[in-house]
């Protein structure tokens, strides 16, 4: 039979072999490609060569590398915390619901900083200030203020840390609102303190309010700005970057006061680390604004403000992060926390810095899930238009179509979680950790990691009780561009024979706090490692898991 007999076909086949060519074609061309190269997943810390025993190797973020110097503030010129707020830079953005330049921010600082120096008779570097506030632009202005005058600020982290910090670190001036200056002035009465404080209000005072104050001297916060705006600008010293500017008091695990002490170059190091969380390629900008779900009395709630007040993002924070509660209503919680922003005169968000549990919906798709395996995420695709874009709207309203990335910190996050909660909001989430003693993040994920691996409960290098914990955390990804961190007590021969380490966390870096007890000022090379408190397994990838003991 000649060969020609065997490619006999009639115009079916034909047809069908052209229709497969071309969905074989299409699925090739239009499969989407990964956004991040696998080889940058693959090595995301920096390793040292070298390890003592019964410790891990110290790991460095990638970009910053073994021999490179930490960033220690955003550009050279931050030097202090007034620096973040640029002088040349005076385009409005909106601080919660004010609106305001950056020319007009220092103008009211250096207002408040006079007013409260002449009329509460504060000495520099000897008087301390107590900000039993609520975020917003006033707290924002009196941490500036103070801060430029090297007078210390204190800040709570729990209503419930008020009597033990008067009774052991007793301010000279308490800042406070109103509606809680009759329980402020129980508690002072309570501690027979009255005549040894000073108390500045902001909002209006009521008339049950003006008879409890016969033994105290009572400011309002207006008041004090108005004497200094009315009066010569004070000029002092400026303060030394090593200088500590707050205290910020937290409760230990165990019940224990803690204080962590932050320098301003701790803060602006915290700033660096916070806006390396993003790509370069998707930086924040002008045109962003910024929610935070963490209070300022926070070391890293501060990073994240200051944050956006250098890059001149508006900024708000959301109801939870509040430290005076109102009593007549129930804390806000999940979605509607998240909207609580919206009563606010502020752009829509497009920067979501949030609490873990908040963000995880758990909504899947076959295609979407298909397009995230291989890499790849984006929320502008067929699926997005027909079905998603919808239901985002009924959940998160005019955040829908503006938020661009989130940021989850301060719980540990399962892993089954993220893939989901990736499909549902189809946007770069990056999974940070944070800790009550450093400020900026300890360690962050890549944005576009959208890596998954399946748990591993036969790691015999570990304990049942770390192996069943870190079976099902997520990864908080490498270290921060300005952290480096080891884990102590690892089991050597589990590492030699090329387990993954696990041991008590151990970082140091220039955002690192300092507790009450240590004293003094450090250089970069007199850097101690801090014990976190927290256990925490390094994946062969650079990527750590951690087992968090506090609850910020």
């Amino acid at each position: 039979m000649a060969p020609s007999d065997y490619l006999v076909t009639d115009d079916l086949t034909i047809i069908l072999g052209l229709v497969a060519a071309g969905l074989f074609l299409l699925h090739s061309l239009y499969k989407p490609q990964s956004l991040v190269h696998p080889i940058l997943l693959g090595r995301q810390s920096d390793v040292a060569r070298v390890r003592n025993p019964a410790e891990s190797a110290v790991y460095r973020n990638y970009g910053t590398g073994m021999l490179g110097r930490f960033p220690l503030r955003p550009t050279k010129d931050q030097q202090l915390l007034l620096d973040l707020a640029k002088p040349d830079s005076d385009a409005p953005r909106t601080l919660w619901s004010t609106k305001i330049t950056n020319p007009e921010l220092r103008e009211r600082v250096s207002a408040f900083g006079s007013g409260i120096i002449r009329l509460a008779g504060l000495a520099p570097q000897e008087s301390n200030v107590l900000l039993l506030l609520n975020d917003g632009i006033e707290f924002l202005i009196s941490d500036l203020a103070l801060a430029s005058y090297s007078i210390p600020t204190f800040t709570l982290t729990s209503l419930s840390l008020l009597s033990p910090v008067l009774d052991s670190h007793p301010p000279s001036v308490i800042i406070t609102h109103a509606n809680f200056l009759s329980s402020l002035l129980e508690v002072i009465y309570d501690a027979n303190e009255s005549a040894h404080h000073i108390v500045i209000v902001v909002g209006k005072l009521t008339n049950a309010n003006v008879h409890k104050m016969d033994k105290l001297r009572v400011l309002q916060w207006e008041d004090v700005e108005r004497e200094g705006a009315s009066t010569e600008q004070m000029t002092l010293p400026q303060p030394d970057p090593q200088e500590v500017f707050t205290v910020s008091f937290f409760s230990t695990p165990s019940g224990e006061l803690q204080g962590t002490q932050l320098t301003h170059e701790n803060l602006t190091a915290g700033v660096a680390a916070t806006r390396a969380l993003l790509p370069l390629s998707t930086a924040m900008s002008s045109l962003d604004t910024i929610i935070s779900a963490f209070s300022l009395s926070t070391p890293y709630g501060r990073a994240v403000a200051y944050t956006a007040i250098y890059e001149g993002t508006s900024f708000a924070t959301l109801e939870s992060s509040k430290i005076i509660g109102d009593e007549r209503s129930a804390p806000s919680t999940g979605l509607k926390d998240i909207n609580s922003v919206s009563s606010l005169p502020i752009p829509s968000p497009t920067i979501l810095t949030k609490n873990a549990s908040y963000v995880m919906y758990m909504i899947a798709w076959r295609h979407k899930l298909a397009a995230l395996l291989d890499g790849f995420l984006t929320k502008q695709s067929l699926w997005d238009r027909v079905i998603f874009d919808g239901a985002r709207v009924k959940v998160m309203g005019k955040g829908a179509g503006t938020v661009r990335a989130i940021i989850v910190s301060a719980e540990s996050l399962e892993a089954q979680a993220l893939t989901p909660s990736r499909i549902a909001l189809s946007v770069p989430i990056v999974n940070a950790h944070i800790h009550p003693l450093i400020a900026g993040p300890v360690f962050a994920s890549h944005p576009l990691d959208l890596q998954t691996f399946s748990p591993n409960i036969t790691a015999s290098s570990a304990s049942a009780a770390d192996a069943y914990a870190f079976t099902y955390l997520a990864p908080v990804g490498p270290p921060s561009v300005n952290i480096e961190a080891k884990l102590v007590g690892v089991d050597d021969e589990a590492v030699e024979s090329g387990a993954d380490p696990i041991g008590a966390l151990h970082v140091r870096g220039p955002s690192v706090g300092k507790t009450l007890e240590e004293v003094g000022t450090r250089s970069e090379e007199e850097r101690v490692w801090l014990d976190t408190s927290e256990r925490a397994k390094v994946a062969t990838n650079g990527t750590f898991k951690v087992v968090s003991a506090f609850k910020i």
